[in-house]
């Protein structure tokens, strides 16, 4: 543990920021870093993951009443590739004329399609019609490629620094969490 004004003296010969990390532990756990630099690096990253991060768009896919079974089939391997690619689909039917008579071909048409896909989808919304229009969305099936480990890695438990984080003096070594530092206005209560 540092005195505060110790803390605020050897922070100004550093040339960096006195920045309280923990507030709310006891005593309040400071860290001498440049707050500028550490706040870029953290908006870098934060670009970084949104840049990586792709949007599932909708891709919607239009079918008739008489479609032939070769041209559905076409459609379904197309909305195949879209789930593949991480899009949600959505099947649109429009019925015309007489076809609004017999809606229960478009309805055997879409289950058609959801069962073809069912091992690579999952049905977001059943069939349904409204007015000349039936649609039914269906979302990529999100399976784990990757089995989840039981265990964190020896040496490498959660909450704990690694190794080499922290570049000048710890005003206390109680806290083990990662930084989250915001500039800290120093006042008297924070003296322990």
């Amino acid at each position: 543990m540092v005195d505060l004004t110790d803390a605020l003296r050897r922070a100004r010969e550093a040339g960096s920021d006195l920045v309280e990390v923990a507030p709310l532990a006891r005593p309040p756990v400071c860290k001498l870093m440049d707050y500028g630099k550490w706040k870029y690096q953290q908006k870098k990253k934060e670009q970084k993951a949104k840049s990586h991060s792709k949007q599932s768009e909708l891709k919607e896919v239009r079918l008739g009443a008489k479609i032939d079974d070769h041209d559905l089939s076409i459609k379904i391997d197309k909305a195949r590739d879209f789930l593949g690619d991480g899009d949600k689909v959505q099947f649109t039917m429009i019925f015309r004329g007489r076809e609004m008579a017999h809606r229960e071909i478009g309805l055997q048409i879409m289950h058609q399609v959801r069962d073809a896909l069912v091992e690579v989808s999952k049905v977001e919304s059943d069939p349904r019609t409204m007015g000349r229009r039936m649609t039914m969305v269906l979302s990529p099936e999100r399976k784990s490629s990757k089995p989840k480990p039981s265990a964190p890695a020896p040496g490498s438990a959660p909450g704990t620094p690694a190794s080499g984080s922290s570049t000048g003096t710890s005003a206390s070594t109680t806290a083990k969490t990662a930084p989250t530092p915001a500039p800290a206005s120093v006042s008297a209560n924070t003296q322990a």
